[in-house]
């Protein structure tokens, strides 16, 4: 595409990113406008509007068929992620939509790998861990998704280590399995200190911090969250995350006024978003 698709999106902010998608759409090839389509359809995804999402699809699947490879894995990924994702409620994941959004996933994982489309392909294998939600299930698919990553030679394939790495992190940590979530959560640091974005950095901080005090290391991780509060504060972006997390590690360590401290932080700033 003349415009690289990640430029065009904030995900924080689906409204914004339909409107200039929607801007994209004039001039674009064929083909990109298909892709372009299924990212609007995605956009909606991400507002919890499903159905619309799979609308926008349907209208223009019967285009899909006779298009090229590329256009067929972004429709499916879409697909799928229109019956499940991060932003389905779990109720709404029902054994039929499971099964659904296994098809879409595979079929998108089957057309981009068939075609040296791996960012696509690991996107596929990623989003099987909303279909197959149990830890264990969760461990397997993104040692897949980075297994493919590894091989690839593509920069695309290269930007998901610090996103793979903290979820193949968080599922460890899930099971129990610390000692082992802390390796990943170390390896998902380095990827995004690389990258360079210090938002994503402090939150792999906060990831190894959180492993910290389930390892029993309280004053190790106290120390990370105190340099992450004074951050986050001098960013204007104070984490209630950081304020919930300083809470328990005082407790742990008998210090009750100062985590009465951060109970109340953490309850004003929710309160007040």
């Amino acid at each position: 595409m003349a415009t690289d698709l990640l430029d065009l999106w904030d995900f924080s902010n689906p409204d914004e990113s339909e409107h200039r998608l929607l801007a994209a759409m004039a001039g674009a090839t064929p083909d990109d406008a298909l892709v372009l389509q299924s990212q609007i359809a995605r956009t909606y995804g991400l507002r919890r509007d499903f159905e619309h999402a799979r609308k926008i699809l349907s209208d223009f699947e019967p285009q899909v068929r006779s298009a090229s490879t590329r256009c067929r894995a972004y429709y499916h990924l879409e697909l799928g992620r229109s019956y499940a994702s991060a932003t389905h409620p779990p109720d709404s994941i029902t054994p039929t939509n499971k099964e659904l959004a296994r098809s879409a996933y595979m079929q998108a994982f089957e057309l981009a790998k068939d075609a040296g489309l791996d960012d696509l392909a690991i996107d596929a294998l990623h989003m099987m861990t909303f279909v197959d939600a149990s830890p264990e299930d969760q461990v397997e698919w993104n040692r897949k998704a980075l297994a493919c990553m590894v091989e690839s030679r593509q920069p695309k394939a290269k930007m998901w280590a610090g996103s793979l790495l903290n979820n193949l992190g968080y599922s460890l940590h899930t099971l129990g399995r610390f000692e082992e979530a802390m390796e990943e959560f170390e390896l998902a640091l380095a990827a995004r200190e690389e990258e360079g974005n210090l938002e994503k950095i402090r939150i792999a901080r906060w990831m190894i911090a959180w492993t910290l005090r389930s390892l029993g290391k309280r004053h190790e991780a106290l120390a990370i969250q105190l340099r992450l509060e004074r951050e986050c504060e001098s960013a204007g972006r104070p984490d209630p995350y950081v304020y919930e997390e300083l809470e328990q590690l005082y407790r742990q360590l008998n210090n009750h006024d100062r985590a009465e401290h951060y109970a109340t932080k953490r309850k004003s700033l929710q309160q007040s978003t």
